[in-house]
């Protein structure tokens, strides 16, 4: 490929709603091009970037039993009716109707389709397992689509789909996807780790993420500093351990305490002078059905994910203050589990081996001294319901969990039965006996996985691209386009880098050299192979290697063996 005939419109400055390192840079190296909010044109550069993604992808998926197909994107409601989740799925679900009025969605996921494709064509033990998967292009209405390809409306996915006819079956699938992946990611040249996850509204028994580590990454994931332990969790998901209470401190005498307005943990510690650990913090949550009590230690945050599983609805919200004060009799910030009625109490664990505490009083600016759980009020339900914090103890072998940012690339579900008996997918099994196929799902962002690369490999010039997924392996540039011994060495050195197999570009645009080395680093080719008026007298030529920045000074007659050796090390 020459320079002047691609198609790559770099620009000196990102524009000013680029807010990530790969947005910015994307967008700047001509990469891709905003259509809409979340919705983007992949440029040339892009194509050959995901291109390369995808037949990794594919060669991993194959290499475990995978088929491909292709499902139509958009999708009948009466299959999300069937399966429930029409109603469920919520606002992220682009709906339409046709001309004749029926409802159809963009697919976000393809849970359904596939169900029904297998429920119509698949009917004895013999046909499984079977593992499906396609790479398509996904729709979802993102509230607030940012960050570029991190949260589009529209991006690319490879969804596959595993059909097994027991629990052991799907354990064997599962566990295969999960090499698979890894292998993917390592293949693309990322620093990544598998952590364990929530499901959502995929839904399913156990579910682990992919996250590619970057200081810009969406997610907190807290792992285990002992390298012999492999825990590792997001924190939506990340489980504290329960210790029990050393029953040492003795109860004291219930009290009130006028507290003016001090309606913070920060403002009633101060005022007290106590500590955040001697404080049960009430917060009211309404959900679909009913409100509820939540109680946490005044220095941990409510794991609203863990609260939504833990009572299997479809929402929580913090209530606003017209159900507060319903509720408690009492303004916000004065809320407390003592003599509360009409409401379910749901503690986290440390609640309950908290002595002599502070709570809210339910009456505006006053408090109460010497709570303790048991004398003074009931637990209805005693659960992990709290954000777990690096330093604590891991849940797994007691050392202390650390954390890092990532970013989701991947993650994989086991399903079970879900689907298939809402759906109605069963299989005869060797007694003739219908059962529901258990499922598993896998997926993997490739538009996300090029935009993760990123975040993780850039400099203060521009992208450091792994050579795997590099959009070309080499640069040839020659720094005077007006000297004819520059031009021709510069196509030798071209053409026979090309026959030897390596992607290469030359930069035949009639430009100061200054320039074509700043968009290379831009662009992050990972060689950069620079032809002057010393190569010509010399037969010498300067390969620059992006990520190290190391120059080597190789001859004319050794370059195309020396840069095939490079790439190997890349």
């Amino acid at each position: 490929m020459r320079a002047t005939a691609l198609l790559a419109p770099t620009l000196r400055e990102a524009p000013a709603d680029a807010e990530v390192v790969s947005h910015r840079l994307l967008l700047r190296a001509g990469f891709i091009r905003r259509v809409a909010a979340g919705v983007y044109n992949y440029l040339p550069l892009s194509m050959r970037v995901l291109k390369k993604i995808k037949r990794i992808v594919r060669e991993e998926m194959d290499r475990q039993g995978g088929q491909e197909l292709l499902m139509p994107i958009l999708q009948p409601a009466e299959l999300w009716r069937e399966s429930g989740r029409w109603d469920v799925y919520g606002p992220e679900l682009f709906r339409l109707k046709d001309r004749h009025d029926r409802d159809f969605a963009l697919g976000p996921t393809h849970e359904e389709i596939i169900t029904t494709l297998v429920r119509g064509d698949v009917n004895s033990y013999k046909q499984l397992p079977l593992l499906l998967y396609q790479i398509q292009n996904k729709y979802r209405d993102e509230r607030r689509p940012r960050f570029g390809l991190m949260r589009g409306r529209e991006f690319i996915m490879k969804d596959l789909y595993s059909f097994d006819c027991d629990e052991k079956g799907l354990e064997n699938s599962y566990m295969k996807m999960h090499e698979a992946y890894t292998r993917v990611f390592q293949r693309c040249g990322l620093h990544f780790r598998p952590v364990e996850a929530d499901s959502g509204a995929i839904g399913g028994s156990e579910t682990h993420e992919f996250m590619v580590l970057a200081e810009s990454g969406e997610a907190s994931i807290l792992f285990c500093e002992d390298e012999s332990c492999d825990y590792a969790a997001n924190v939506e998901r990340a489980a504290q351990i329960s210790r029990p209470d050393n029953g040492k401190e003795s109860m004291n005498e219930l009290a009130e305490k006028e507290t003016q307005d001090c309606r913070t943990v920060e403002e009633v510690t101060r005022f007290l002078g106590t500590h955040p650990q001697k404080i049960i913090k009430t917060l009211l949550y309404e959900t679909d059905t009913e409100v509820v009590a939540v109680l946490v230690r005044g220095d941990r945050d409510v794991n609203e994910i863990k609260l939504l599983n833990l009572l299997g609805c479809l929402r929580v919200d913090l209530a606003g203050e017209n159900t507060i004060k319903k509720v408690t009799g009492a303004s916000r910030g004065f809320s407390g589990p003592v003599g509360l009625q009409g409401v379910k109490i749901i503690a986290d664990l440390e609640v309950s081996s908290i002595a002599n505490a502070v709570t809210g009083a339910n009456k505006d600016h006053v408090h109460l001294l010497n709570v303790n759980p048991g004398r003074d009020f009931s637990i209805d339900i005693l659960a992990d319901i709290r954000i777990v914090e690096a330093g604590e103890p891991c849940p797994r072998c007691g050392q202390k969990l650390k954390e890092a940012r990532g970013i989701e690339v991947g993650q994989i579900f086991k399903l079970g039965d879900k689907y298939s008996k809402l759906l109605g997918a069963t299989y005869l099994d060797e007694s003739g006996k219908a059962k529901p196929i258990i499922m598993g799902c896998y997926g993997i962002g490739v538009s996300r996985t090029m935009a993760a690369a990123v975040e993780q490999n850039n400099d203060r010039d521009g992208i450091v691209w792994p050579a795997a997924i590099a959009p070309f392996h080499v640069v040839v540039i020659p720094v005077n386009n007006r000297d004819p011994e520059q031009i021709a060495l510069a196509e030798k050195v071209y053409t026979n880098l090309t026959a030897a197999g390596v992607e290469t570009i030359l930069d035949d645009r009639y430009e100061r050299a200054g320039v074509k080395f700043k968009d290379a680093d831009l662009i992050g080719y990972p060689l950069r192979i620079t032809v002057g008026s010393k190569a010509v007298l010399e037969k010498t030529l300067e390969v620059k290697a992006r990520r190290s920045g190391e120059i080597t000074m190789v001859s004319e007659e050794k370059i195309e063996q020396t840069v095939l050796e490079m790439l190997k090390e890349l």
